[in-house]
C-alpha cells in the first residue's frame, strides 16, 4: 500500500499556527514522524492557513526538504499553488500533484494543466485525479467509472503513463443524509476502475473524509480501508501515526496474500517500510 501521510495540512490547528508563525520545528517534526512511520509520500496542504497560499506552499516544501527527502504530495486544486510548490521541490525524490477533476465549469482544461505540470516536473511526477467533472461529484457507480475511463483515455491520448495516475473515486462522509450507500458504491466502482488499463492506474482515497462528523472515526476508517484493499485500492491518504489503522491495513494485506505471514507480521510490515 502506498500511504500518503495527511498531517501536514493547514486545517489542523498546530500546522495552521506553525504556518502563521513560520515555526519550522512543528512541520519538520511531523515530517520526520510520518516518515519514520513509513509514509511513502507526505501530503502538503496549506488549507486556509494563509492568505498567500503560493508563498505558504513554498515555505512548507522548503521547510520539509531541510529535514527529510521523503517524496511530497502537493495538495491543492489551485494550479498556481501547485506551480509555486514545484518551483522549489526536489522532483528527483518523486512527487504527486494532488488533485485534479476531469474538468470544471470554469476550466475545461484543468486536468490538462496538471498533466502538463507533471510532465514538466519529470517522469517521477504523478497525479491524483478525481472522479468528478463540471457536474460535481457523482452519486452513482456508473458515472464514477465513466469519468475514470475518460481520465484514463485522456492520459493515453497525451502519452501520459497510466501508472502515473492515482484515481480517487471520492469518499463522502458516511454521516451525511443518504450517503450511507456511498461506501459500497465506491467499492463496486473500484472493481471496474482497476480494469480500465493494462497496467492499471493506481487507486487512492482521502480516507478521513469518510468519517467526518462521526463518533467512531477510527473504527470506521480502518474497517473501510481493510475492505477497500480487497477491491484493488493500493494507495490512501491517511494518518500514518494511527497504530490501529496501520495494524488493520497490515492484516488485510496479509490476508489478501500481499504480505507473507509470520508471527511478527505487524512488526515486519512496519520495518519493511510498507506502512
Amino acid at each position: 500500500m502506498i500511504l500518503i501521510a495527511e498531517r501536514i495540512n493547514g486545517m489542523f490547528t498546530n500546522v495552521k499556527e506553525a504556518i502563521a508563525q513560520k515555526d519550522k520545528k512543528v512541520i519538520q517534526e511531523l515530517a520526520k514522524k510520518q516518515t519514520e512511520a513509513g509514509a511513502a509520500y507526505l501530503d502538503v496542504n496549506v488549507g486556509t492557513a494563509a492568505a498567500d497560499q503560493e508563498a505558504a506552499m513554498q515555505w512548507l516544501v522548503e521547510t520539509i526538504q531541510e529535514t527529510c527527502s521523503t517524496p511530497l504530495s502537493l495538495d491543492s486544486q489551485k494550479p498556481n499553488v501547485i506551480a509555486a510548490g514545484l518551483k522549489v521541490i526536489n522532483a528527483e525524490n518523486g512527487l504527486i500533484l494532488n488533485s485534479a477533476p476531469l474538468n470544471r465549469k470554469n476550466d475545461e482544461e484543468i486536468l490538462d494543466k496538471y498533466m502538463e505540470m507533471a510532465n514538466q516536473a519529470g517522469p517521477k511526477a504523478n497525479i491524483i485525479t478525481l472522479t468528478m467533472d463540471k457536474n460535481g461529484v457523482p452519486q452513482d457507480i456508473d458515472t464514477r467509472v465513466a469519468i475514470a475511463a475518460e481520465i484514463v483515455q485522456k492520459a493515453m491520448e497525451k502519452g501520459f503513463d497510466t501508472q502515473r495516475l492515482f484515481i480517487d473515486p471520492i469518499v463522502l462522509p458516511v454521516k451525511v443524509p443518504n450517503a450511507q450507500v456511498q461506501p459500497s458504491s465506491m467499492l463496486a466502482a473500484m472493481d471496474q476502475i482497476r480494469y480500465l488499463a493494462d497496467p492499471p492506474p493506481h487507486m487512492t482515497i482521502g480516507l478521513s473524509n469518510l468519517s467526518q462528523g462521526a463518533t467512531e472515526r477510527c473504527l470506521i476508517n480502518r474497517v473501510f480501508l481493510a475492505m477497500a484493499v480487497s477491491h484493488g485500492l493500493d494507495s490512501a491518504i491517511v494518518d500514518v501515526l494511527e497504530e490501529k489503522l496501520i495494524n488493520a491495513l497490515a492484516t488485510a494485506e496479509m490476508l489478501m496474500n500481499k504480505q507473507i505471514y509470520s508471527d511478527s507480521f505487524l512488526k515486519v510490515y512496519k520495518t519493511a517500510g510498507k506502512a
